[in-house]
């Protein structure tokens, strides 16, 4: 499970590994080009969902526990751009299993980690 630390008190949004590699690659192409978008995922545990708003100005880290890059699925990084993109925004789909991945795995800290 990696962590993605959002906002200046690093409120962490567990992440599969898989996910979280090519979530960043998504996130620093958008604000590099100076873009803002939504992020949105469903709980694990189906108690909700939460929603982060990303911009230049809010700090955020990528912490993986893997000290090797994971191979970047194409199909799957034009997926979530496209998401990025859209008026809905960048929504995550936590518990996905990805062929280039380890199986996702539900964390219960992130049915808590940002509302």
């Amino acid at each position: 499970m990696a962590e993605l630390a959002y906002g200046a008190e690093g409120t962490p949004i567990y992440i599969p590994e898989h996910l979280l590699a090519h979530v960043k690659v998504v996130v620093t192409t958008k604000l590099r080009r100076h873009e803002s978008f939504m992020m949105s995922w469903r709980h694990t545990d189906g108690s909700g969902r939460s929603s982060v708003w990303l911009e230049q100005s809010i700090p955020l880290r990528f912490t993986f526990e893997s000290v090797d890059e994971p191979r970047i699925d194409p199909a799957l990084l034009s997926r979530l751009a496209a998401g990025a993109n859209s008026n809905a925004g960048l929504i995550l789909e936590l518990d996905e299993i990805h062929p280039l991945g380890p199986p996702a795995t539900a964390s219960p800290a992130l049915e808590k980690s940002v509302a």
